[in-house]
């Protein structure tokens, strides 16, 4: 059984920093594309980062862009988000998610999903 779990939310001031953390397991994620989404109530879920397999292209949402960093490690099965400048318009449940994809990344119809974790940025 697929199971992705995320951990490292909680909450930070506003300019903070937190590393997200999304740890697979049941099958290897190596040749998958990766990536981060968040969502606040009611609102749809919005694409944040993504990694592609190897060469491990990174695409990132323009509001993120230059404070976040995805990257991942295969021989962990383990996909980050390194969150910093972190602003309260941040603050969202993050979700990691796994397809095998390779094109519409930002797309959040990914195959596997994790829980969520909750990240509150206080100004």
């Amino acid at each position: 059984q697929v199971q992705l779990v995320e951990s490292g939310g909680g909450l930070v001031q506003a300019g903070g920093s937190l590393r997200l953390s999304c740890a697979a397991s049941g099958r290897t994620f190596s040749s998958y594309t990766w990536g981060w989404f968040r969502q606040t109530p009611g609102k749809e879920r919005e694409f944040v980062a993504a990694i592609s397999a190897s060469p491990g292209i990174t695409y990132y949402a323009h509001s993120v862009k230059g404070r976040f960093t995805i990257s991942r490690d295969n021989a962990k099965n383990t996909v980050y988000l390194q969150m910093n400048s972190l602003k309260p318009e941040d603050t969202a449940v993050y979700y990691c998610a796994a397809d095998n994809r390779r094109t519409g990344v930002t797309r959040p119809n990914y195959d596997y999903w994790g829980q969520g974790t909750q990240v509150t940025v206080s100004s």
